[in-house]
């Protein structure tokens, strides 16, 4: 019986320590989207500035992901990044196929980044949406 107990109680333990208990959730955001006319098809572009708020402790590696949710089935692509606390993310530290919808449409992108530490064990994920162009 108390080996039973002890399994269970390892069992337990294992399962809390991949939750965390922090109130601040991952969160990424910028603002400095101006790509300029679209040149009629989609090329590689930097990277606008990415604010990291509140990354998982641990956090070596970022991947980010650009999907255009008017359109899935085209893939803008995204990059992977060694990380090491930074708050910003500086422009041109990975290439993403630029958005490019056809006027006068504006599409809705997800950022999505996902966190991983030096084993490459997930740690978090979090995305945030953002129209392009803003307006037309």
């Amino acid at each position: 019986m108390l080996k039973k107990t002890i399994i269970f109680l390892g069992i337990i333990f294992y399962s809390l320590s991949s939750i965390s208990f922090s109130n601040e959730k991952f969160e990424i955001e910028f603002t400095n989207w101006d790509l300029g006319k679209c040149p009629g098809r989609t090329h590689k572009v930097p990277n606008p500035n990415i604010k990291i708020n509140n990354s998982p402790d641990g956090t070596k590696i970022l991947k980010f992901r650009v999907s255009d949710l008017d359109r899935p089935m085209i893939n803008h692509g995204g990059g992977k990044i060694e990380y090491n606390g930074e708050n910003i993310i500086k422009s041109g530290t990975f290439d993403y196929f630029r958005p490019c919808p056809p006027f006068p449409e504006i599409h809705t992108y997800k950022w999505t980044v996902t966190a991983y530490d030096k084993d490459n064990k997930k740690l978090g994920k979090t995305s945030f949406k953002k129209k392009y162009p803003e307006k037309r």
